[in-house]
């Protein structure tokens, strides 16, 4: 935290300077760390200090991130503006039109105020909405071949990925058979609400590390939506809820390599494998989440044990049409192509063209494929990719002044104001980071993942699927904090003491 806040006294002294001062070296836009030379300065504020003198850049991007980190906590207020102007656009619509006359423009400034807050309101919108003043700075300081050439060279692999893996997670036939292997774990308890709360934050972040977690995110809280918010629960088991589900979708895709973004990130640079996940972090995850679930449980225990099923609060008729197996088989097929080929985003859309030419073939084993979330959610990473590529001047060398304890909660701090994933793709530009600091930065980065919004991939598509169960004003982002804080701290000793 004192690093941090250096970093910040560093950027209010820094931005003073205003003439554009060229990239060391001639090198490509944006600098590297390790291109500014500055070993010799010992302390972290005069680096940081140092490398804004050097990049006046660099001040004017990280304000603009932390800038778009505040609007993300001012969502819920931007809805609710939002949703008072248009109800007062809807009361000057319905007024008797010989009342009406001169009320046209008041009409029209309503309507444009409502849908503007919207609009501001869209978490997933909010880093889209910040690159506006991020590209133009870039501009502004080198050039527009500068801003160009970089937005067109940053790697949106991830963002394709997390796109057509959550549209197939949404499909018909893979909720169901998540939903039927979840079931079976209810049906020990004979379908209560309890034993539905509890089998989908345990048994639903886990299949994370098989069908990755973007898909975990969606199916988890699109079966909590049906079996759990439907039920009305108290605002406070709300965000708890809410909060267990983050913190543990972050944990649960961490007992393979190939599920969780961050461990992808940094899998074949630091050549971790299947087993190598499963004996350092898998167990402890496991371990973490069954704490906290029945932790949570036991806290909650006589709210939880009155919910009763409703009718009406599970699936649609249409829904409870049975979906052959061979159309889910081939579901699975195509989700293992896409979970294969991750890395390469042009094989990743070839088998999302010819998925959704099979869905409309199966229409009527089918529903509606959710693609304006998975767009969202995929708008909201390459923002996030775009503005993340120019922090790494602060970053680096705030993850080398620490060792082991402080990098694990210096990551876990990083990763709430910046995406998991990121942290730890920029561990790897650190040279000769050794064993026990790597694996310091995995764990706060995978601890801290349900903190906000932003810290890990699949948590706006949660957002999402559960923001109108919060009501007008969506979800909070201090309640989602709040919430998420004892899962995390959980999360944190498992990975450090066990």
């Amino acid at each position: 935290m004192r690093s941090i806040l250096l970093m910040l006294v560093c950027l209010i002294f820094g931005v003073m300077p205003v003439h554009a001062a060229e990239p060391a070296g001639g090198q490509k836009f944006p600098i590297s760390s390790d291109s500014y030379q500055d070993e010799s300065i010992s302390t972290l504020s005069g680096k940081l200090f140092a490398r804004i003198q050097q990049e006046p850049f660099n001040a004017a991007a990280t304000i603009i991130f932390f800038i778009a980190i505040v609007h993300t906590f001012l969502v819920s207020r931007f809805q609710r503006l939002a949703h008072d102007y248009d109800i007062r656009a809807r009361a000057v619509e319905a007024l008797d039109p010989l009342e009406r006359p001169g009320r046209d423009r008041e009409w029209d400034r309503l309507l444009f105020r409502a849908q503007f807050f919207h609009f501001m309101g869209e978490i997933e919108a909010v880093f889209g909405i910040w690159l506006v003043p991020l590209l133009i700075a870039i501009i502004f300081f080198h050039g527009w071949s500068a801003m160009v050439n970089y937005v067109g060279h940053v790697n949106v692999a991830e963002s394709i990925f997390v796109v057509v893996i959550m549209s197939m997670a949404s499909s018909l036939p893979v909720l169901r058979l998540a939903e039927n292997a979840v079931a079976r774990i209810a049906a020990l308890g004979r379908g209560s609400p309890v034993i539905w709360w509890l089998s989908i934050l345990t048994i639903g972040p886990l299949l994370g590390s098989f069908i990755t977690e973007p898909a975990a995110m969606t199916i988890s809280a699109l079966l909590l939506r049906h079996r759990f918010y439907n039920l009305h629960p108290s605002n406070r088991l709300k965000y708890s809820t809410l909060g267990l589900l983050f913190v543990n979708i972050s944990l649960g895709g961490t007992l393979t390599h190939f599920a969780a973004p961050p461990v992808i990130m940094v899998a074949n640079h630091w050549n971790w494998d299947f087993l190598f996940m499963l004996q350092n972090f898998g167990w402890k995850a496991v371990v973490a989440i069954l704490v906290s679930n029945f932790l949570f449980l036991l806290f909650f225990r006589r709210e939880l044990t009155k919910l009763a099923a409703k009718p009406g609060t599970g699936e649609s008729a249409q829904e409870q049409r049975a979906v052959p197996w061979s159309i889910t088989v081939i579901h699975l097929l195509f989700l293992a192509w896409t979970v294969v080929n991750a890395h390469y985003p042009v094989l990743i859309i070839f088998g999302f063209l010819f998925f959704l030419a099979f869905v409309t073939a199966t229409r009527r084993s089918q529903h509606q494929i959710a693609l304006r979330q998975a767009l969202l959610v995929g708008f909201f990473l390459g923002s996030l990719v775009i503005h993340g590529g120019c922090q790494e001047w602060w970053i680096v060398p705030v993850l080398k002044q620490l060792t082991e304890w402080p990098l694990m909660i210096g990551a876990t701090i990083l990763t709430a104001f910046n995406d998991n994933a990121a942290i730890t793709y920029l561990a790897t530009l650190v040279p000769n980071i050794s064993e026990s600091l790597k694996y310091s930065v995995m764990a706060g980065a995978i601890t801290g993942g349900g903190l906000t919004v932003i810290a890990n991939a699949p948590n706006p598509a949660g957002i999402s699927i559960l923001s109108s169960r919060f009501g007008d004003g969506g979800i909070a982002p201090l309640g989602l904090f709040l919430s998420a804080l004892v899962p995390t701290l959980i999360a944190g000793a498992a990975f450090m003491l066990l």
